[in-house]
């Protein structure tokens, strides 16, 4: 049987306080924290993901590597950018929308539904809820012709 990908479960990033960690993350993408203590926390990140943070000595920023938050309209971005920039002092990335890095380094990139397909709307139970299906779509069908 071939393995089925059903998306990623947790994000893991490296902070040097997970209680501020807890305190940015709340405030900019208003996550919610699931657990945490002893240099660790867990904020719930959609419906079906979490976002882990756990505290190292010396966090080392990376060039290119990065998650990304999807929130839901244009709105929200720019409630997202003016938070970054106005109230934290955070440099949006050149040449995007809502790149950043958060104060431990950790490049983050915020879109919104609109930048990305419908199909990412699937796992979320307001959706579900009004029964919207994707599955009639043509590339849906191709894809299952495949299988």
């Amino acid at each position: 049987m071939a393995v089925q990908a059903y998306g990623i479960n947790h994000v893991v990033i490296e902070v040097d306080d997970a209680k501020k960690a807890v305190e940015f993350d709340s405030d900019v993408f208003n996550l919610e924290m699931l657990r945490g203590g002893e240099g660790a926390a867990w904020c719930k990140l959609g419906e079906h993901q979490f976002l882990a943070m756990f505290e190292v000595e010396n966090t080392t920023p990376d060039r290119m590597k990065h998650f990304c938050i999807m929130v839901r309209n244009e709105a929200q971005i720019l409630e997202v950018l003016d938070k970054l920039t106005q109230k934290y002092g955070l440099a949006i990335e050149p040449d995007s929308t809502c790149d950043f890095r958060d104060p431990w380094g950790n490049r983050i990139q915020g879109v919104d539904l609109h930048d990305e397909s419908l199909v990412w709307l699937l796992p979320y139970r307001e959706i579900q809820d009004l029964g919207i299906s994707f599955g009639d779509r043509p590339d849906a069908r191709a894809r299952e012709e495949m299988d």
